[in-house]
């Protein structure tokens, strides 16, 4: 029977010897059960608190596809220290026929998935209280309950027991200037993109060496953050601010804010950059333009609550001089934000989002996908299908060769066994050559296929399918599943800066394989995702310049 190991580790403190424990541990599991080992999967530095780990992930495919019958374990929590997370996965096991055994709990059943899941999510709640507590009390001490933030450099010293102290800081003179400067600059009536613009100009880095940016300055009002709004300059420390959950849908960490009253407020002299008089001017005209924007509405929405419009074009605009995302920085009007808010790109110009919006939605309709470039496609996407199952049909071959020698060898032992042959390490030969023998034999079916039937009028199709989108958009009952459809025809727009006189150059970039899709003929009944997975891997449909698999047109504005 095959077997699979699965190990873990959750911090990048922890050795890197543990995953390599944990394995010697699982094969000598697999050694007592009589187990092959056919795989080993690993997450090092990885929480258990988090289901999207790439071994995590890649055993559950190789489950699914019935590659082994037994995943080995050390102890359940390396799978999981998640509730919800753990009996998913016992369900998806048990339904793929794949037991699962630990070296610390045994066969594991629904009874253990029930007590020890329970046990391991209260476990990750004390530990996460436990670590609340000392960042606490660090916190009351003024010392730092986090990262460092710019002015600042952590200090350590030796006790005299040899242990290192943390959490202790100092002001660097030279970022403390830079903080002083950007105080006075905004208090004197520079704007916050001025500011970042000025510095930049001067060559002067920002935070962890990145360039000045106008958010970077102005932060945010509600969570403390920023240069002008960071209460450590005026020699306070506030902590305690924000707490971090984590996304069900992502498992991504995102931020809420703490009620005020559980805030941590700690008088720090000796952090102190700016002085009252000039923190007040500061945090008086900050108040006053916040005031002035109507932000402080009894009406207006949370942070989180508020989310910016997806457009046609949200992520997919970027700067054909630096690469940076082309953003708003008006109403309707788009430009570099590196150009417009930071000044380190030169291309000024801008271009109102209506008439882009225009512009690429004429263009996917007339420009790409003509009859010509059609043909160019269907012509190298059946000479790429051909190649690949020229070389599917050549792994078969190999993969034959293989099994023979297996089998002949298996044929050897089994001869040798018959006649009485015992000597060490025969069983697990024989074990190895068995494990070896399923996995080829799996991979021996040949999965050649007729190629995809492309319509021989594919680029009129597309062309009538793009303009009922274009239609559609147009109503705001069809929503949101039609500007994603819309959406997924753009890989991104490079918008070039033209010559003297001129506005933009737009270079707009297809995505073939949603483009091909959206054209494609009712599909046939033998094509599996791996053959629609060759649109994705091809190359993309470029307006910009004429050659052999892309036509390209430019649009001056």
């Amino acid at each position: 029977m095959l077997a699979a190991t699965y190990s873990r580790y959750s911090s990048d403190k922890q050795s890197a010897d543990s995953i390599a424990d944990q394995q010697r541990i699982c094969r000598d599991l697999a050694q007592r059960f009589g187990f092959a080992v056919a795989q080993e999967f690993s997450d090092p530095a990885m929480s258990g608190s988090n289901a999207f780990r790439p071994g995590y992930e890649a055993m559950l495919t190789a489950a699914e596809r019935g590659e082994f019958q037994v995943l080995l374990v050390e102890a359940l929590d390396r799978l999981s220290r998640d509730q919800e997370d753990i009996a998913h996965l016992f369900k998806a096991l048990n339904f793929a026929n794949v037991r699962i055994i630990t070296h610390a709990e045994g066969p594991i059943n629904e009874l253990h998935i029930g007590l020890k899941g329970t046990m391991n999510a209260v476990h990750l709640k004390d530990l996460a209280q436990k670590t609340h507590r000392g960042m606490l009390g660090r916190a009351e001490a003024g010392k730092s309950a986090g990262g460092l933030c710019f002015g600042y450099r952590a200090v350590h010293t030796l006790r005299s027991d040899g242990s290192v102290t943390r959490g202790d800081r100092r002001i660097d003179p030279a970022e403390a200037a830079i903080i002083s400067r950007i105080f006075e600059m905004f208090a004197d009536g520079g704007s916050p993109i001025t500011i970042a613009k000025t510095l930049n100009g001067e060559g002067i880095t920002g935070p962890n060496g990145h360039a000045w940016r106008d958010t970077t300055i102005r932060g945010h009002a509600t969570r403390g953050t920023g240069i002008l709004r960071n209460e450590l300059y005026a020699g306070r420390m506030v902590w305690n601010r924000m707490r971090f959950l984590k996304d069900p849908k992502t498992g991504k960490r995102v931020s809420r804010m703490n009620p005020s009253a559980q805030w941590v407020t700690t008088d720090v002299p000796h952090l102190r950059v700016i002085d009252d008089g000039l923190w007040q001017r500061v945090q008086s005209r900050l108040g006053g333009i916040r005031e002035a924007s109507g932000a402080n509405a009894a009406d207006q929405p949370k942070f989180w609550e508020k989310r910016r419009s997806v457009h046609l074009l949200t992520g997919k605009l970027f700067c054909g001089k630096c690469g940076g995302a082309f953003a708003a920085v008006g109403k309707d009007l788009l430009a570099c934000g590196a150009a417009r808010r930071q000044g380190i790109c030169s291309n000024r110009k801008g271009i109102r989002r209506p008439v882009l919006e225009g512009l690429i939605l004429d263009a996917l309709r007339t420009q790409l996908m003509t009859p010509e470039d059609t043909a160019v496609f269907v012509a190298e996407f059946t000479a790429e299908w051909n190649r690949q199952q020229a070389d599917a049909s050549a792994m078969v071959a190999v993969k034959q060769r293989e099994l023979d020698g297996v089998n002949r060898k298996l044929s050897g032992l089994v001869d040798a066994i018959a006649d009485g042959l015992r000597a060490p390490g025969l069983q697990q030969k024989l074990d190895e050559l068995e494990a070896r023998k399923s996995i080829l034999e799996r991979g021996m079916v040949d999965t050649r296929q007729p190629a995809p039937r492309l319509h021989p009028n594919l680029a009129e199709i597309y062309r009538q399918k793009v303009a009922e989108l274009q239609f559609a958009l147009g109503a705001p009952v069809n929503g949101t599943a039609v500007l994603e459809a819309t959406r997924a025809l753009i890989d991104r727009v490079v918008l070039h800066e033209g010559d003297e006189g001129e506005g933009l150059v737009i270079e707009l970039i297809g995505e073939i394989a949603s483009m091909v899709s959206l054209a494609l003929d009712k599909p046939n009944a033998r094509q599996t995702e791996e053959d629609r997975g060759l649109f994705v891997s091809s190359v993309k449909v470029v307006a910009g310049t004429s050659n052999r698999r892309s036509h390209h047109s430019t649009v001056a504005i």
